[in-house]
């Protein structure tokens, strides 16, 4: 029964008396947000003052705004990299924290090949457990009943590797469901799921990929949201079933677990849960067993309300195979984070994927905007960049996100493009509009352009003992396979008809590709399955001029024009694919290891 409170009744009328708390929460919050920034300012810059980082730039226990601006500079990864270093080499000093760095959060964006890695300290999971307590009760509001049932969640962990001081170094989701924050989570109604943590905690991804799908199918009538953090790995799990239901079946059938299955604790829980059950596995064999998987969500688990998966950005891509595999039922995109920080929630998870916006909580960092120009590059020359503050930026503009956090990040640029939709109180609401600088994308991954050419400038050598180069090439992430993965299109210049690179030389130089891409890609491939073989597709001489010839007759200027090394526009992409005279893919997976490249 929904609880009065008219201090949420912006919002809508909680589910109960928590949702009430949590609902007022985000109202007072955001409706003094200016307030909220100055003090999360204070206690950052207060707490941290004496730290090597901030004593440099002189700023001698001044908290205002003012003079943190005029003397702290606005910083990228780059910048912070030598203490990084010493941080992750054993420097126990306040470098950056005045409290100590518990470990490192590995972003799925690179330098230099390697993942960056994020300081972060303990009181950090505090701020997220927050915002993971938000979720819940702004849902409650749109989608009632769900205390009567349970969420069928495909959650992993990732690998892990120490620093040579001896700090782990992992992904943020991994470090949070490790934690005692997830692991002995209180009981709430709101947010039971199907997956047990011996599954969700398990380290090989087939074994933990499979316990969580069958209890997921052991618990079906229970399932009332299906999910997984991106678009791209609910897909994987749609594949995996696809690939593995006849095992699946014959485990629910009989009530004996698949061999496969070796983890201990895994095998102790399933053995308690696991009972024969002829009818559920002849119900799941007659839905899986068809030709046609259109909607194969919802029939499976028909109490499904909604799917919760992120599909903005890159993963926008996958939102027309989410909707064959779910029969259209309802994409919830309900938080916006990294693994610098925890940013916000979608205050209306119900909405159109193309209409989602995330209301920034001004309690987890100290937020700025540096205005972006979709054409500009980096900054004019003759004036130094001015930043606006949280509640000033404008409707309808477009800003890079600019943090400063309590765990030592001071005027970082995360690389993020948002455009302001709106307000909620005073907090202003963004659509994420995409990466900065990123090209392509299936997963976690993100290649940015420079990467790319390195990538076809070392393939590219392999053909020289054919006298043949490499003319154009352009590219695009394929989401119509499960997993996905990069198409390269290149025209090539042969000098001797007679000595043409072979098939076997074109699968090397797709190998070669993958060797020379960044760590987060590789993992992909390897360790996570997350990514498929990278493809080379020739085409046939001249296909770039026709690429040009079609690009200025729609406008663009013949002086100005210059290939896209990315394409995704439907005409461009036809016409590339006409042209192909010929198709390769990576005949072996690139190296990868969890240790970190010296």
């Amino acid at each position: 029964m929904a609880v009065d409170s008219p201090l949420s009744s912006q919002l809508g009328p909680p589910a109960c008396e928590r949702d009430a708390k949590a609902l007022h929460f985000i109202e007072e919050t955001t409706s003094h947000a200016d307030s909220v920034q100055d003090r999360v300012l204070t206690e950052i810059l207060t707490r941290n003052s004496q730290t090597e980082y901030l004593t440099r730039f002189k700023l001698n226990g001044a908290t205002d705004r003012e003079t943190f601006k005029s003397k702290l500079p606005i910083i990228t990864y780059e910048d912070l990299q030598p203490e990084i270093h010493r941080i992750a080499n054993g420097d126990r000093s306040a470098i950056l924290s005045a409290h100590p760095i518990s470990e490192f959060l590995t972003s799925s964006g690179t330098s230099a090949g390697e993942r960056k890695l994020m300081p972060t300290i303990k009181e950090e999971l505090d701020r997220r457990r927050l915002l993971y307590s938000l979720l819940m009760p702004v849902m409650n509001l749109y989608v009632p009943g769900l205390e009567r049932g349970k969420g069928l969640y495909f959650l992993f962990v990732k690998s892990e590797t120490r620093t040579p001081g001896g700090l782990l170094a992992r992904p943020v989701l991994t470090s949070y469901y490790k934690s005692d924050h997830f692991k002995t989570r209180p009981y709430d109604p709101y947010n039971v799921y199907t997956s047990p943590n011996e599954a969700i905690l398990c380290p090989d991804s087939f074994q933990s990929m499979y316990a969580q799908m069958l209890c997921g199918l052991l618990q079906r009538q229970q399932v009332l949201r299906v999910g997984a953090v991106f678009a791209s790995g609910l897909l994987r799990a749609i594949r995996f079933l696809q690939l593995n239901w006849r095992q699946l079946t014959q485990d629910i059938e009989t009530g004996a677990l698949n061999p496969k299955l070796t983890d201990t604790s895994l095998r102790e829980y399933m053995d308690k849960i696991l009972k024969p059950n002829p009818e559920l596995a002849e119900c799941v064999r007659h839905e899986c067993s068809k030709d046609n998987w259109e909607g194969i969500i919802a029939r499976i688990w028909q109490n499904t309300k909604y799917l919760d998966v992120i599909v903005t950005g890159a993963m926008a891509q996958y939102i027309p195979t989410l909707d064959y595999y779910s029969g259209g039922l309802p994409l919830a995109c309900t938080m916006y984070a990294s693994s610098e920080c925890y940013f916000g929630l979608n205050l209306n998870p119900m909405c159109k994927p193309s209409q989602v916006s995330y209301t920034i909580m001004p309690n987890m960092a100290y937020f700025e905007f540096l205005p972006h120009e979709p054409d500009s590059f980096g900054f004019p020359c003759d004036s130094p960049p001015k930043l606006v503050d949280l509640v000033d930026v404008e409707v309808g503009k477009e800003y890079e996100l600019v943090i400063t956090t309590y765990a030592g990040l001071y005027r970082y640029r995360v690389g993020d493009i948002l455009r302001v939709t709106g307000f909620h109180n005073s907090a202003p609401q963004f659509h994420f509009v995409r990466r900065k600088n990123v090209l392509l994308s299936i997963d976690s991954d993100k290649t940015d352009e420079a990467e790319l050419q390195k990538a076809v400038e070392n393939a590219s050598r392999l053909l020289r003992e054919f006298n043949t180069s490499v003319v154009e090439y352009t590219s695009y992430a394929d989401t119509r396979t499960i997993p996905g993965h990069y198409v390269i299109y290149w025209e090539l210049l042969g000098k001797d008809s007679a000595n043409s690179p072979t098939d076997e030389v074109l699968k090397q130089c797709c190998l070669a590709m993958e060797e020379s891409l960044n760590s987060v890609y590789r993992q992909g491939r390897v360790a996570d399955n997350s990514i498929g073989p990278l493809e080379i597709r020739v085409v046939k001489n001249g296909t770039f001029e026709e690429l040009m010839d079609y690009a200025i007759s729609r406008g663009a200027s013949i002086n100005q024009y210059k290939v896209p090394r990315c394409v995704n526009f439907t005409p461009i992409m036809e016409l590339l694919d006409s042209r192909v005279v010929s198709s390769h893919f990576s005949p072996a997976s690139p190296h990868w290891t969890p240790e970190r490249r010296r």
